[in-house]
């Protein structure tokens, strides 16, 4: 049997978790393109009926509307899906934010359980409960994890850790899953220009155009383009991560603090 022979019949079906903006909604938009169904998950109704409408319609995009944090929600909702759905063979897990940018003393705690929540919690619930779907479909997971996750910054604290996790939970879901068929890849984005930048900083707009001004950043669009790729390529291929930055980002000098001298 050929190595393109071994997924089974029928549509290609993906599931995209926080789709209703930056990333997730690109990803969605381009996986349409290439002839996918989209399951596509996240908190606001409004913009997933409207990605539904742009996208085709409800043969195309099936929306599920729940806070990933909330595991019954989650459980609940997968149980839903209709039988055109119903066999996953991508889980896109790109739900996720930052909240603050302050120094670890400085934070708020509930930012950092929410962090964990969303970033860590929420992600690992809905794989394992996606995991029989994709072993059977011998699929592929692509977590979206981050530069933060291999590269620390002051004020990436929590934030940081969470992406770190992601990416080591990545390697560990391909230790289990290469005997059944899945694979699994960890995208790690840096500088990119999207919401998220206005979730961390709670709506400053001056930090948003201070951090993105003349950098010329990534965009939701060249995740998407990635994510499009790792999917399209043939099923004994696995890439295991792929960390990506605008040509303008590179690494500084280590950062060290100095007593001032009297």
């Amino acid at each position: 049997m050929s190595h393109t022979a071994a997924k089974s019949a029928g549509p290609k079906i993906a599931i995209v978790t926080g789709a209703t903006s930056g990333f997730g909604d690109a990803i969605a938009r381009r996986l349409v393109a290439e002839g996918w169904r989209i399951v596509a998950t996240g908190r606001r109704r409004d913009r997933l009926d409207a990605l539904v409408e742009a996208l085709g319609g409800p043969d195309v995009v099936h929306p599920l509307c729940f806070d990933i944090r909330d595991e019954e929600a989650t459980s609940t909702a997968l149980a839903t899906l209709p039988d055109a759905f119903a066999n996953i063979s991508v889980l896109v897990n790109n739900a996720g934010l930052a909240l603050g940018t302050g120094a670890a003393q400085d934070c708020d705690l509930e930012h950092w359980r929410t962090m964990i929540d969303t970033n860590v919690t929420g992600l690992v619930t809905i794989t394992r409960l996606l995991l029989d779907r994709l072993i059977a479909q011998r699929g592929l997971i692509v977590n979206l994890a981050s530069i933060a996750s291999n590269w620390p910054y002051p004020g990436g604290n929590v934030y940081g850790g969470t992406k770190a996790f992601v990416k080591q939970f990545s390697l560990g879901l391909r230790s289990d899953l290469s005997a059944q068929g899945v694979r699994v890849t960890s995208i790690e984005p840096g500088l990119s220009e999207s919401e998220f930048t206005l979730v961390r900083t709670g709506g400053d707009n001056a930090a948003y155009d201070a951090l993105y001004g003349g950098a010329d950043p990534l965009q939701p669009e060249d995740i998407a383009e990635t994510v499009r790729w790792v999917v399209s390529l043939p099923s004994h291929v696995n890439i295991n991560s792929v960390e990506i930055m605008p040509v303008s980002q590179s690494w500084a000098p280590f950062k060290i603090h100095r007593d001032t001298l009297s």
